[in-house]
């Protein structure tokens, strides 16, 4: 078995770090993470950027060259961002752009459309999205006409899942993660995912799973496997967001 990790954090206090809704998320450093994962065939991964880092970009360039070039980084950027910028942090394996409409923390849902083209056309980033999926009917639309589009943690709610499975149809990936912070069945929404696209789905850990009821355990990987045959699991787990991130 073999896992690219596409959605973790990497909180250092070393650099600047932000309250967020009266939160204060732990310290949880590189060497924290692989410790962690030291029992998983973790080949690879995607660092994202939370909402308590805001706009801070030095943290994450730390932790890249620390994991090497097998992982890459997920930021947040301001909307007057420069191209030399984005330039410089696509050099340094950053590989795509995050709104956190969650949380907050990130460049506002009005600036998606033009920022998300902007990134993808300038270095081919695609876009993730931190939303509870109840709220996409308002911006569904301008999510088909995007070029790549993710969703984090199966896009959290049972009510949105309608929502959710009519974008996997247009082309949307889907993180299959945080499954102690969602409010739906995990192992109907995986079914449901997958059979309308089998390339949509990529597993992510989580870690350190800030203010999730219930932190990563190998029981979600376990759930995966389950649920998904060999083949189905190894995409998944695996070549799903390989490709994606990678691509």
């Amino acid at each position: 078995m073999r896992i690219f990790d596409a959605h973790f954090h990497i909180i250092d206090f070393d650099f600047p770090i932000i309250e967020n809704q009266g939160y204060m998320p732990p310290s949880y450093v590189v060497e924290d993470y692989k410790n962690e994962i030291a029992d998983l065939n973790v080949l690879g991964g995607a660092i994202v950027s939370g909402s308590f880092q805001g706009f801070d970009q030095e943290y994450l360039l730390k932790a890249l060259k620390q994991m090497g070039s097998s992982f890459c980084g997920v930021t947040q950027l301001p909307f007057t961002v420069t191209e030399k910028e984005i330039l410089n942090l696509n050099e340094c394996g950053v590989k795509a752009l995050r709104f956190n409409i969650k949380r907050g923390g990130s460049e506002d849902l009005s600036k998606l459309d033009y920022f998300a083209r902007r990134v993808h056309d300038l270095v081919g980033w695609h876009s993730e999205l931190y939303i509870d999926a109840k709220r996409l009917p308002e911006i569904a639309s301008t999510i088909e006409k995007l070029p790549a589009i993710s969703i984090d943690h199966l896009g959290l709610s049972e009510e949105g899942l309608p929502h959710l499975l009519k974008l996997v149809d247009k082309g949307v990936h889907v993180k299959a993660t945080g499954f102690g912070r969602v409010g739906l069945n995990v192992k109907n929404v995986l079914k449901s995912i997958y059979k309308i696209n089998p390339d949509a789905l990529m597993f992510g850990t989580d870690l350190p799973s800030t203010r999730a009821k219930r932190r990563f355990g190998y029981e979600d990987i376990e759930l995966i496997q389950q649920v998904f045959d060999e083949q189905a699991t190894d995409k998944i787990l695996y070549t799903n967001a390989l490709k994606w991130y990678f691509k």
